[in-house]
Formats: structure tokens, sequence, C-alpha cells
């Protein structure tokens, strides 16, 4: 007899089956039934198991059908209060019919003799976590391969479909652990101290000094919506704040624009830090001096640190990747989303488009959290300011958000963009004039004040300034600024030298004449 024979008779006749080698006839599922066992036996002896692992492990986690029902039962008891042992969820698997199915009071003693105590309690859960997120990876990838075979799927859609369904599994992954309080006061400490060096602004300054004032800067991890109703200005307060960002200040910003194309939104800066009236930029109409103004103002956005993306219908799974690859390879410390109501979250199914926007602005503030920068994503408002009447009446609510009340309860901070003289309001209850002014209403503001902040705009620049800026600039215009460079030639002739003109960033100046 053969030492293979003589091992197959012994086992044959103890009653154990020969063993399998691994993966010979197959695969099997990734699991770990015996850490499964270990898991509710030790849930069944400890009053405070449960606890321990309950926002870890859901019934589904678990790879045995009968575990699942078991699991369900102590979440059941759990609920109500009741103490959680082996009589206790033998009673409740038999008043929900599934005693039988489960194995049997038996089983359910059998389990509670294999464990002594729930010292490992948490380290088996987490790993049945993990076999539980192995199974659903393989079933996602199974379901995609089996679609991305039919030559009648739009692979588009299949691929948004396939965004949405790892994004629903990457949040079941994103359980954090607590943090002692020591490390969290060093970091704020740290950044206290970072803070004081930028002069007060704890966070990323918009360049608008009053708005500054009384945010210390936008927040990191912090989700700002700006809101407005059409025609208020809504992507030129951006684009001001993104250019007194990125060049001023010389900050990383990012600019997702759902709206516009990347040359619309650089004309829009264009008009902005050259002062270019927008209709002379799409014509070319430009006169003598507007092509020199041209070509030394637009030094400033050379090489300034703003990145643009127009990808239209952008869904918050592509903004994710692409934002986590830009914080990532660019330093990116401010994203601007323009605007949120044309983002997606393609790949799920929703009831209603309310609960598609709750899902975009929750999954924005978990991605603000995660890369720990402030994110900004501009609003519409509905039509009910334009329903109401007076000064105060045309001045935008937290109500009149479109679509969604999530996006009030998700923002850190709201705030609202409002110009009286669009509404022929010309002056406040004090007789002061409100012509060229937008108030920037700090409606809701989770960790500082809520305060009116007012901005001079310049609606022919489509550029948003700080009123003292734009005071001053008008003074000098208003004491014959613009005469300088005549009383310089007028000099010349007395010694004077005239400065040359400023070397074009595109190639040899146009014109030879001074600069106006």
């Amino acid at each position: 007899m053969t030492p293979e024979k003589k091992n197959y008779t012994s086992r044959k006749k103890t009653g154990a089956p020969a063993p399998i080698p691994a993966n010979e006839f197959g695969k099997l599922p990734p699991q770990a039934l015996e850490l499964e066992e270990a898991v509710l036996g030790a849930i069944m002896i400890e009053a405070d198991a449960y606890a321990m692992i309950s926002d870890l492990l859901k019934p589904e986690c678990f790879y045995k059908i009968a575990h699942q029902k078991i699991y369900e039962a102590i979440q059941t008891l759990a609920v109500h209060q009741q103490p959680i042992d082996m009589h206790t969820v033998t009673e409740q698997l038999r008043k929900s019919g599934y005693i039988d199915d489960v194995g049997g009071p038996y089983y359910i003693t059998l389990l509670t003799a294999k464990v002594n105590s729930a010292a490992h309690l948490e380290y088996h859960a987490r790993i049945i976590m993990q076999k539980f997120l192995a199974r659903e990876l393989i079933r996602i990838s199974s379901e995609i391969q089996t679609k991305a075979f039919d030559e009648k799927t739009d692979v588009d859609d299949l691929m948004q479909e396939s965004e949405g369904m790892l994004f629903e599994v990457s949040q079941r992954n994103l359980k954090k652990d607590v943090t002692q309080i020591n490390p969290v006061i060093e970091e704020a400490r740290n950044r206290m101290m970072q803070a004081a060096n930028r002069q007060g602004a704890s966070g990323v300054p918009s360049g608008f000094h009053s708005l500054d004032k009384i945010t210390s800067g936008w927040q990191k991890s912090d989700l700002i919506i700006i809101a407005a109703r059409p025609a208020m200005g809504k992507t030129a307060f951006i684009l001001s704040m993104a250019k007194n960002i990125a060049v001023d200040y010389n900050v990383p910003v990012a600019v997702f624009s759902l709206e516009m194309s990347n040359v619309q939104l650089v004309n829009r800066l264009i008009m902005n830090v050259c002062q270019l009236e927008g209709d002379k930029i799409k014509n070319g109409q430009l006169d003598q001096y507007e092509w020199e103004k041209f070509d030394r103002d637009i030094t400033q956005l050379l090489d300034a640190p703003i990145f643009i993306d127009d990808t239209p219908s952008l869904s918050i799974f592509e903004l994710r990747s692409k934002a986590r690859r830009l914080v990532r390879e660019h330093k990116i410390q401010m994203i601007i989303i323009d605007y949120l109501q044309l983002m997606n979250a393609s790949g799920m199914s929703f009831g209603s488009r309310e609960q598609e926007v709750s899902i975009i602005s929750r999954s924005l503030k978990g991605l603000a959290k995660e890369l720990d920068i402030p994110i900004i994503a501009l609003s519409q408002l509905n039509r009910g300011v334009e329903g109401r009447t007076g000064i105060e009446g045309k001045r935008p609510q937290l109500s009149d958000l479109r679509e969604s009340g999530a996006i009030e309860q998700d923002a850190d901070m709201v705030c609202f963009i409002h110009r009286p003289e669009y509404y022929k309001i010309t002056e406040d209850a004090q007789g002061n004039s409100l012509k060229g002014i937008a108030e920037i209403i700090i409606a809701k503001h989770r960790n500082g004040a809520t305060d009116d902040v007012q901005l001079k705009f310049k609606n022919v620049y489509a550029k948003f300034m700080n009123k003292d800026d734009a005071d001053a600039e008008e003074a000098m215009a208003a004491t014959g600024y613009q005469s300088i460079p005549s009383k310089m030639n007028v000099q010349a002739g007395a010694g004077f030298e005239i400065p040359p003109a400023p070397a074009s960033p595109f190639g040899a100046a146009r014109f030879d004449e001074t600069p106006f």
C-alpha cells in the first residue's frame, strides 16, 4: 500500500474529508469565517463588545448568511437597549423566524464557546471589513467587465457608473480613529503661528481686506458657498478673488469652470487685470494705448499659479480624482467651482435632483476635510428674491438657496452677493449712494461672526475691488492722472529722460510711442 493510500484510508476511517489544495478547482471569495465566529462570540460574552465595533461592521460585512442574521439580531437588541448574550440573541432569532436558518440554539452556544474574551475584537472586525471590501471590489469589477463586453453599452456612461460604485465602496472605508487632544493642540498652535507670520490671516486671504477681517481668510477644510441670482457677478467675484490670491499672494488656486470655457474665463481675467472692456477683447478692436496697456498688464497673469479645468458636466467623482492630483502635483491650496448646480453624481441612483445635490454638497465638504483646503462653490438662488419688494426684500436669504437645504447644512460659510443698483435701488436707508456697490452678505459662519461687507464693482470690467482702492484710483483719475505722460514729454527737453516702453511678453512692442 502506498503512503498516499494509507493516508486516504486513515482519514476515511475517522470520517474527515481529504484536504483540497487551495485554488485547485477555483477561487473562493475573500472571507474569514473563523474571525466572524470569534467576533459574534465575543459580542455575546462581553457587555461592551458591540459598542466597540458597531460603527465599523454592518450585517452585509459577514460572508456567511447565518452570521448576517445573527448580527442583525444583535443590532435589534442594541437598538432597543436590551442585553446581548446567547440567550437574548437566541430569543430574538426565534422571534424573527430565523433560529432554524442559523443552525438553532446549539450553534449560538457553540459561538460563545469558541472565544474566551474580546481582547482582539476590533482587530478581528477590521479584517472582516477588509474581506467585505475585497468582495465588493470583485463584484463591481465583474459587473463592469460584463457591461464592457456588451457593445451596446456606452463607455462614457459605464465609466460614470463605475466611478459611482467605487465611490460608494470608498465611503464605507472612511472611518477615522479618534485622536488624543495633545497633537491636535500642537497643530492648532502651529496654525496660529503661521497666521501671526501672515499678519493675522490664518487662512487663504481673499484680497478683500474688509472680508478677510471677518473671516481671517478662507479656512482649511471649510466648504464656502457663494450664492447669488444671475447677473449679480458671481463669476466676476471669484475671478477677482482668484487673481488676488494667485497674483498678489502667490497662493496656487484651481478653478473648475462648468459654465465657461477656459478661453472665456481667461478673457474675463484679462478684463479684470488689464481693465479692458469685454467687447473690445472679443473683437480685438483695441486702440493703440489699449494694446500697450494689455502688453504691460498681462505680465501679472503670466506664470500665475492659477489652474483652470473647464470639463462640462463634471461629476463629483471626477472632481475628487482631479483635486487630489492638483494638490499632490501643484500644491493647490484652494479650489473654486463654478457652479455647484451644474455638477452631477453620475453612476448613483437618486429619487430626485434634491437628493443628488445633497450628495454633491456632502461630498464637497468631505473632500475639503480630506485635502485640508478650503473649497468655494458658487450656487444659484431660486426666484424668491424677485418676488419680494423693497430694499430689504431684495436681499438674499438662506431659504433662497436653490434645490437643496443640504447646501446650507453642509457649508461652513454661506455668502451672498447683492448689488442693489441692479434692482434700481441707488440709495440706502441713510441716503448713502449704492451706485457701483456690491454687498457681500455673510449669512452663515460656523466659526465666526456674520456681517455685511461692501466692495466696489466695476461692471464694465467685471471687477470687484476694495472700496478704498477704488476710491484712490478714482481720485487719481480726477486729479489729472491721465495727463502725467504729457507732462513728462514737456520736461524731457529740460534734461529729464523719457522712460522706455516696457517690453511686451509676446515679443517686440507694437508701437514706438510712450505707453499711456
